[in-house]
C-alpha cells in the first residue's frame, strides 16, 4: 500500500513521515513537498519525494498516481477561500487518480459560532467529505502543546499567561503524538473506512492558571494568568503577521469552545498520550 503524506516537511506532517517509518517499509511511503530542495534530508533518506502545488489540480493529479491512502496536512494558510480551493484540488485530483482512502487534518475549532477565522473551513471539511465516495477518518486536533516550549522565556518575563480565555479550559495534543494517530489511522482498514471524526487530545484540559502551575513546577519560575483583552493580544503579536488571527482563536477559546476531551488518541494507538507536564518536561531547556 502506498501512503501519501502531504506538506511532508512541516512540522506535522514530517512527524507523520517518521511514525510511518517506523510501522510499515519506506517503499509504501511517498513525501509530498512544495519545493524539493528544502525535501534534501528527505531525499537523503531515500524516501519518495514528489513536488506538489495546492493551488494546481494537474500537479496533484501528477502526484496521486499510484497512490492507495493520501494523509492531508493542509497548507499554512488564514484564507478560507484558499484552503477551501485547495481541498477542492485535492478531492478532484483523488477522484481522477482513483486513490480511494483518505486521512484529513482538522481542528477542533469548527463550531458554527467560533469566531476563528478558519473555523468555516473546519466546518466545512467533514460535511464535504460526506457527500464523496471516499474511504476516511478525520484526526481533528486540539491545540498543539508544542509552541508553549519556545513561549516559556517570554512567560517567564512576564511571569505569566495572557491568552484572553477568562476561565474557560483549553485542550492540547503534542504533534508527536497527533502524527502517531494520524499514521495509525492510515495504516488501519477498519479506521480508514469509518467516514469518522477522531478527536486527538490529551487526558485533559486546563484552565490558565492549572497550565501555568504545570509550568511554574517545570521551569522553576513563577507563571501566573493575568489575561489582556482580544484586541490587545492581537497588537501584541501583529508583528509576527498571525496576531488577529490567534486572537479570533482565543475568542472562541473564551467562549469554550477549545475545551474538547476525547479518549480517541488511546483506543487508535494503544497508549495514552503524553500529558502536559512530561511533555514540557522533556523538552523545556533550562
Amino acid at each position: 500500500m502506498k501512503i501519501a503524506v502531504t506538506g511532508a516537511t512541516g512540522h506535522l506532517g514530517n512527524q507523520i513521515i517518521n511514525q510511518l517509518l517506523k510501522k510499515t517499509e519506506k517503499d509504501n511511503i511517498v513525501a509530498l513537498v512544495h519545493t524539493k530542495k528544502h525535501a534534501q534530508k528527505l531525499i537523503d533518506e531515500n524516501l519518495e519525494v514528489r513536488e506538489i502545488d495546492f493551488q494546481n489540480e494537474a500537479s496533484l493529479q501528477k502526484a496521486f498516481v499510484g497512490i492507495d491512502t493520501l494523509i492531508y496536512v493542509a497548507s499554512k494558510t488564514y484564507s478560507v477561500l484558499d484552503r477551501v480551493k485547495e481541498f477542492e484540488n485535492v478531492l478532484s485530483a483523488l477522484e481522477k487518480d482513483n486513490v480511494k482512502n483518505l486521512v484529513a487534518m482538522s481542528f477542533i475549532a469548527d463550531q458554527e459560532t467560533n469566531p476563528f477565522v478558519m473555523s468555516p473551513f473546519y466546518g466545512y471539511l467533514p460535511r464535504r467529505l460526506a457527500g464523496t465516495n471516499l474511504n476516511y477518518a478525520i484526526a481533528k486536533n486540539a491545540l498543539y502543546a508544542d509552541p508553549l516550549v519556545p513561549y516559556l522565556p517570554e512567560l517567564i518575563e512576564r511571569h505569566a499567561l495572557i491568552y484572553p480565555v477568562g476561565n474557560a479550559k483549553m485542550s492540547f495534543i503534542s504533534i508527536e503524538d497527533s502524527a502517531e494517530a494520524m499514521a495509525d489511522m492510515a495504516l488501519n482498514e477498519d479506521i480508514l473506512h469509518s467516514r469518522k471524526i477522531y478527536t486527538l487530545t490529551q487526558g485533559r484540559s486546563y484552565t490558565m492558571p492549572e497550565l501555568g502551575k504545570i509550568m511554574t513546577k517545570v521551569t522553576g519560575h513563577e507563571i501566573g494568568y493575568k489575561p489582556v483583552s482580544v484586541k490587545e493580544f492581537g497588537e501584541i503579536y501583529s508583528s509576527e503577521g498571525d496576531g488577529a488571527e490567534l486572537a479570533s482563536m482565543y475568542a472562541g477559546g473564551a467562549m469554550g469552545m477549545l475545551t474538547s476531551l476525547s479518549d480517541d488518541f488511546a483506543h487508535i494507538t494503544g497508549h495514552e498520550p503524553e500529558d502536559m507536564y512530561h511533555f514540557l518536561l522533556k523538552n523545556y531547556q533550562k
